[in-house]
């Protein structure tokens, strides 16, 4: 094994497959394996399972499934090098300078965006440097300490100041030998039109560095101290930052999430960080823009609560109302914290202190139907009887999604008390409505067209399916089967695996599905590997049920080769080429007394 790949292996086996994933997926153990909402496409149900043993994952809805480094590469969007570099790190592992010259020879694209995120690490420790220094930051900092930001959070969130200068970031970038061109792309310098000489765009600026899921930053938003227009600037979108895939101050959030079971959801990055110097470290904002589905579906993997705490202006409470419907589903609570008019949580923060916040706000946060309760009546004038009835129509509207009857019921009552409506007429109407959207929805699945189904395989590709499955786990079975069978799996997908097996077994490979899917570059068949790899099997091998499988695959190649001889020899005679046809005729006999020694049930 080259030392790349001894490397390599060292990281598998250093780190916990479901440690890693815990950190993007709430996991729950089932048996032997871990289970949870898959990261990879969105579900209310969980299908997604993580094997300890294996160190494999594999999600039944979507099919994606691989080890460690298939994972990260998957979930963040990075080549192997990156995914190898951030795991080595975390498993303190050396990777060394050559390995990171190799992955840079192999894709030039990876040495780009290494280089780019490079460089946003570096000016992220000049403008915190500039800020911390007396001689340059007084003027940042003295603002900071003005809006009561300690310097915990200045150091954990790791703000900086731009000076007011016109080249203090560029002519640093030039001394470092770093791109200006890549620099330019991601909107943290400009050139000048007269002249095509460079400049700082972050000028007396307060810097908050945008960090991704890791903690790297990709992008900074500034915060002007005087009049200059716009007062907040950032940079924008770019090759290593889009803005509905980043939810901010998560990297720092996470364990806290995680220990709570609980999400705080923001709306800006100020906001995150005067919550987590309040004490309410499950804080992360999506950056001032609509949940994305990509937001929701991290939130929704590591938090059974999510308290939604926007702006309570009309603008802020539309979005609420957006995040929680894309929130809800699967059991997880959704609640909406209840900003006083005209304050965001950085104005109630500094005003009232960071204990009212928890107690008054997120502590005081509606259930997700009080909230569309308070919304529905917002649109309703309730003195009008004509609007009264139609408010009551859109809470038993809404009531016909809660899962829970105790819920329904407590809603109804209220609703009973509130108009003097008898409890049981209201329950009637609100079953009506239950009935009529289920037969809408039956409606619509018999019209729809046929999608795709969990079909039954037939017998010969269950047989090719276990005899793989068992041949991952045991060289003296694949072995066998290569004797026997060879390279006569029908599915294409089945053949292209056996070839690999064969080959990584006679590199002198043990049997380990972790180190196979690693040896494959094909995602494809990454994912069919780990599949077959949780595959429910007995501990015992059967010999018998090898046999069986083995007969099983012949009979159908055989099958098979039968009919396309048939069909050969109809055109032949059809053409007059009897010659041909005669000599078709004989073979197919003869495949045929070939068959009779593999009597099993036909499929």
């Amino acid at each position: 094994m080259q030392l790349q790949e001894t490397v390599i292996e060292e990281i598998r086996k250093s780190l916990d497959i479901v440690d890693v994933i815990g950190n993007y997926v709430q996991l729950k153990k089932q048996g032997k394996n871990y289970i949870g909402l898959c990261p990879f496409h969105s579900e209310r149900s969980p299908s997604f399972s993580v094997s300890p043993d294996k160190q494999l994952y594999h999600c039944f809805g979507c099919g994606a499934g691989g080890n460690l480094f298939t994972f990260m590469m998957e979930i963040e969007g990075m080549s192997f090098a990156e995914a190898a570099q951030a795991l080595a790190d975390r498993a303190k592992i050396d990777l060394g300078t050559s390995f990171s010259k190799d992955s840079a020879q192999r894709n030039p694209n990876d040495q780009k965006r290494k280089q780019l995120i490079d460089g946003l690490e570096l000016l992220t420790k000049f403008y915190h440097y500039l800020l911390t220094t007396a001689k340059y930051g007084s003027p940042g900092m003295h603002y900071l300490e003005n809006r009561g930001f300690n310097a915990e959070m200045i150091k954990q969130f790791r703000m900086g100041y731009a000076i007011n200068s016109w080249d203090a970031v560029t002519h640093l970038l030039q001394k470092r030998g770093v791109n200006l061109e890549q620099l330019e792309r991601v909107g943290l310098i400009a050139k000048r039109g007269f002249d095509n000489k460079y400049f700082d765009r972050f000028r007396n600026r307060i810097i908050f560095p945008i960090f991704n899921m890791r903690g790297q930053t990709v992008a900074f938003g500034g915060r002007t101290l005087g009049d200059d227009k716009p007062k907040y600037l950032n940079t924008p979108e770019s090759e290593i930052f889009h803005k509905g895939n980043i939810l901010y101050g998560y990297h720092l959030a996470r364990q806290s999430i995680r220990k709570k079971s609980q999400a705080v959801l923001l709306e800006g990055y100020v906001d995150v960080i005067r919550a987590h110097q309040a004490g309410v470290t499950c804080s992360v904002a999506s950056m001032g823009t609509s949940l994305t589905e990509a937001q929701a579906a991290a939130l929704t993997r590591m938090a059974d609560t999510i308290i939604i705490c926007y702006d309570s202006d009309t603008a802020g409470i539309e979005a609420s109302f957006r995040a929680a419907e894309m929130l809800q589903g699967n059991g997880k609570i959704i609640k909406i914290a209840n900003m006083p008019e005209g304050l965001d949580p950085d104005d109630y923060i500094r005003k009232f202190g960071g204990e009212r916040f928890k107690s008054d706000v997120i502590g005081a946060s509606q259930t997700l139907m009080t909230f569309k309760m308070a919304y529905l009546r917002r649109k309703r004038n309730l003195s009008d009887e004509g609007d009264r009835l139609l408010y009551i129509e859109d809470v038993l509207r809404e009531l016909t999604k809660l899962d829970r009857a105790v819920e329904r019921d407590h809603y109804l009552r209220l609703l009973s008390e509130e108009f003097s409506i008898s409890l049981e007429s209201l329950k009637k109407q609100q079953y009506q409505m239950y009935t009529r959207v289920q037969r809408r929805e039956k409606q619509k699945t018999r019209t729809a067209p046929l999608a795709k189904t969990n079909r039954i395989p037939p017998a010969y590709e269950m047989a090719e399916r276990r005899l793989l499955a068992r041949m991952i786990r045991s060289r003296e079975i694949s072995d066998h089967v290569q004797d026997t069978l060879g390279g006569s799996f029908t599915i294409d997908v089945h053949q292209a695996l056996a070839a690999y097996l064969y080959a990584y077994y006679a590199q002198g490979n043990p049997p380990d599905e972790g180190l196979f899917i690693q040896k494959l570059e094909d995602p494809g068949l990454q994912r069919k590997v780990s599949e077959l790899s949780m595959m429910p099997l007995s501990e015992e091998v059967d010999e018998q049920e090898i046999e069986d499988c083995m007969r099983q695959v012949i009979r159908h190649s055989k099958s098979s080769m039968i009919a396309d001889k048939e069909d050969e020899r109809k055109k032949a005679e059809q053409s007059g080429d009897y010659q041909r046809s005669a000599r078709l005729l004989s073979e197919i006999i003869n495949i045929k007394k070939q068959l009779g020694h593999y009597q099993v049930e036909p499929d």
